[in-house]
């Protein structure tokens, strides 16, 4: 994985910061979208109502969080979900996130 921008280890991983990026909306739809793809999404591919600097901002609360990893790919930054070190620290919270009602 490309470590250029700073990802905490998933020891430094905390449940509130994972529950507090969790619980914003349009972070949510951002992780219900990278929950479905398996190589990851360019943050500008998602549909979401917001400007490109909020998207930014979504995107790097994720990562500080410790719910996404983020790596450059020529000139976009693709995400992908953490699922596996999430699922180790905090078995059944991405599925019970991703399962409830919209």
């Amino acid at each position: 994985m490309d470590h250029a921008l700073p990802h905490p280890e998933p020891d430094e991983i905390r449940i509130e910061a994972v529950l507090q990026a969790l619980a914003d909306p349009v972070r949510l739809t951002i992780v219900r979208a990278l929950a479905e793809s398996e190589t990851g999404i360019a943050c500008g591919c998602i549909e979401l109502p917001i400007s490109k600097s909020t998207r930014t901002h979504h995107i790097r609360t994720l990562r500080e969080a410790g719910v996404v990893w983020v790596r450059a790919e020529g000139t976009s930054r693709i995400s992908t979900l953490r699922r596996e070190d999430l699922d180790k620290l905090y078995p059944g919270l991405l599925d019970g996130v991703l399962s409830a009602r919209r």
